[in-house]
């Protein structure tokens, strides 16, 4: 297997992962990748170019200090802190005298900012509380200079968390940015390396599974709408929003998939009287119930190198529809 540290002088779009890797093992065997989105209602992203080690916040550039306050100070809150770096060669010594930073809620109606630091401890004195509630205004009062963004897509290619990120994440990161440069950003651990190549949609905390460049383009291209791509609808590719639950993504990115609804912000979902049925409800007046329950597959490896595990997903069914409300139509 090509080493995850490898620097790629070119786009290296035929890496072919081990046999026994664990996102090769969860592709043969079909596991479906709804309900799997790591949670975050906001995401901060910083640029941090340089090797990252398993922990990136703590194990880069970055000043370890720094990284782990920056960390807590976003998982405390109920949101994730990213490094992310251009896709391209990462020489030991690579520093940056700027860090682009982005900052992003996934909530309703999701926005997203940019801006840059000279030092990227000055984080830390943003108003993440707001961040955290997604009140865009307070955030930019207290972060002078920044400005809105288009959305960004961040491919995990963190190798030494696993290194399936980095052989199938770094060549669609490096063939992607090629058509959207400054769009498409190597990121540190997303979460669900079994399903590499993965990426995360900014703003909206879209998650995805299993992606190629021509889908990277493909979403986003369809994100400057705020929709998805249907080629990436089903539980082939489609994660979850990050904002929702487990079981809340999975009901949704089944209606999603079922009624070709590619908005992201058409449905909303809610739970019912019954823990294993869903209700999911369309801006445009129509409904579904779904109910969740979980598949269980044979014992396989959730990370390279690990012991196989227990391992169960999501199945979806639809057990009552309203017809819409409203005679116009929304994606």
């Amino acid at each position: 297997m090509t080493s995850p540290d490898a620097s790629h002088a070119g786009h290296a779009s035929h890496a072919t992962p081990a046999p026994d890797a664990c996102s090769v093992g969860f592709d043969l065997a079909g596991v479906s990748a709804y309900g799997t989105a790591a949670r975050a209602t906001f995401f901060v992203a910083l640029e941090q170019p340089g090797p990252w080690g398993r922990d990136a916040a703590t194990q880069s550039h970055l000043p370890a200090g720094v990284g782990s306050s920056l960390s807590s100070a976003c998982s405390d809150r109920g949101g994730r802190l990213s490094l992310i770096r251009r896709p391209g060669r990462h020489a030991d010594d690579a520093h940056v005298p700027d860090h682009a930073a982005y900052l992003a809620w996934a909530g309703t109606d999701p926005w997203l900012l940019r801006l840059t630091l000279t030092d990227a401890a000055l984080l830390l004195d943003l108003d993440l509380d707001a961040l955290a509630r997604g009140d865009r205004d307070a955030v930019l009062a207290s972060a002078p200079g920044a400005e809105t963004a288009e959305p960004i897509l961040l491919v995990c290619t963190n190798g030494r968390r696993d290194v399936c990120c980095a052989v199938r994440g770094r060549p669609v990161a490096l063939d992607a940015a090629d058509d959207h440069p400054g769009r498409v950003w190597e990121a540190s651990h997303t979460g669900g390396h079994r399903f590499a190549p993965t990426g995360v949609l900014l703003p909206q905390g879209a998650t995805l599974a299993r992606l190629d460049a021509d889908q990277c383009g493909e979403v986003l291209r369809e994100a400057a709408e705020g929709r998805l791509p249907t080629g990436v609808l089903g539980p082939l590719h489609d994660r979850g929003r990050s904002a929702l639950t487990g079981p809340e993504q999975a009901a949704e990115s089944h209606v999603r998939h079922e009624a070709g609804i590619t908005g992201l912000g058409a449905l909303t979902v809610s739970a019912t009287e019954s823990e294993s049925v869903y209700a999911v409800q369309h801006r445009d007046g129509r409904g579904w119930q779904v109910a969740l329950e979980r598949r269980v597959h044979t014992d396989l490896p959730e990370s390279c190198g690990k012991v196989p595990v227990h391992v169960a997903d999501w199945r979806a069914r639809t057990v009552d529809q309203r017809i819409r409300t409203s005679p116009t139509r929304h994606a």
